[in-house]
């Protein structure tokens, strides 16, 4: 059998064709990733300069991460050719497990800002980690399935 030609999934939370939740995504990532390496620091150094910069990271990363996932949503619940992925699907479950442990995490160091160790520790390593499959996923969606993407049909 010949192989089929590839046709885009258009996203439906676009402006002017471009898809907003791969747009929104970026920056909440980048603040739990760094929550990684300022957590770093403040053990190795004690100072709770850097406890403040993990508390307001992973609260920034955590409330942009569900502003972006609604963008991500209205995807997967309105375009039928995302709900019939089992990558959409994936990419969904592991984002509000992600989102749900980020959020947890904000909220421990709010209330207990320098007493990171076992648990703020935890949440944040596990945090970084559904932050990589979800990404890995992502890429799929984006790359293998071409969501949100306009193939030239040359």
């Amino acid at each position: 059998m010949a192989d089929q030609p590839r046709r885009s999934i258009k996203s439906r939370a676009a402006i002017a064709g471009h898809p907003l939740h791969p747009t929104l995504v970026h920056f909440p990532i980048a603040c739990l990733m760094l929550v990684v390496g300022s957590d770093a620091l403040f053990l190795y150094t004690g100072d709770t300069f850097w406890a403040r910069c993990s508390l307001w990271l992973a609260g920034i990363g955590a409330l942009g991460g569900w502003v972006a996932s609604i963008a991500g949503l209205v995807d997967l619940i309105t375009v039928r050719r995302i709900r019939e992925l089992i990558l959409g699907w994936s990419h969904a479950i592991l984002a509000v497990m992600m989102l749900s442990l980020a959020s947890l995490n904000w909220l421990w160091r709010y209330l207990h800002p320098t007493d990171l160790l076992p648990w703020a520790v935890g949440l944040t390593l596990m945090t970084a980690g559904l932050i990589v499959l979800a990404g890995i996923i992502g890429g799929m969606l984006v790359y293998d399935e071409a969501v949100g993407v306009e193939i030239d049909d040359k």
